[in-house]
């Protein structure tokens, strides 16, 4: 498809590179102006990222509001401000006693629809700022709590500290608030210790390119 019809392009994000990054990569290489990304993933995550160009930017609210579904780990017994590796992590604490049907349990509780307080270290806009930005400023802001729906959330193996887990869930769910919350309710604390998305509504990260890969048409 020609880039002023539109392209729709899988892409797996590297490492430590930012959505915008990508978007900003493409747009020289394929010497785009109108190009978008559905769906922002963290620096600190990999994974499926949908890209339009042209045309298709059009359908990006549609492949935004589709299911998402990421595998990843979380580390118990630790925290960090921003909820991952993006911030300094706490002195460990012992989970000795934490037992992994507890933790399995623990992670059946989040299944459904819940209340979730996205994390200050977010893009979410406050008065017109990136909460991010206003968190990183020591500014003490309180985001309001959103509906989400978590309809998986298997945990695949444990080796304490390390718990792994496949997460499917909708919009606007937040992965880093999961870990958050889920070390909570297992009284040890918890982060985001690495972060996958795997699929977004039919589309798979098995099909997605890295960006060497992707050519003008």
């Amino acid at each position: 498809m020609e880039v002023t019809e539109g392209r729709l392009l899988l892409i797996n994000k590297p490492l430590n590179w930012t959505s915008f990054d990508v978007v900003n990569k493409l747009r020289y290489k394929l010497k785009t102006k109108k190009i978008g990304h559905a769906g922002t993933l963290d620096p600190l995550a990999t994974g499926l990222l949908i890209i339009c160009t042209g045309k298709m930017t059009k359908q990006i609210d549609g492949y935004q509001a589709k299911e998402k579904e990421y595998t990843g780990h979380f580390v118990i017994g630790q925290t960090t401000p921003s909820h991952d590796l993006e911030t300094e992590v706490s002195q460990p604490t012992d989970v000795s006693s934490v037992t992994d049907e507890q933790l399995i349990s623990e992670a059946k509780k989040f299944i459904g629809e819940i209340q979730q307080i996205p994390p200050l270290h977010s893009a979410i806009k406050v008065d017109g700022k990136r909460a991010y930005k206003l968190a990183r400023q020591g500014s003490d802001l309180e985001l309001k709590p959103r509906t989400v729906t978590v309809s998986t959330f298997e945990i695949i193996s444990i080796q304490k500290p390390i718990v792994t887990f496949r997460i499917v869930c909708s919009k606007g769910t937040y992965i880093r608030s999961l870990a958050r919350d889920f070390g909570n309710a297992v009284g040890t604390g918890a982060y985001l210790g690495s972060l996958c998305r795997t699929r977004i509504g039919d589309f798979l990260l098995s099909d997605a390119k890295i960006l060497d890969q992707i050519e003008p048409v």
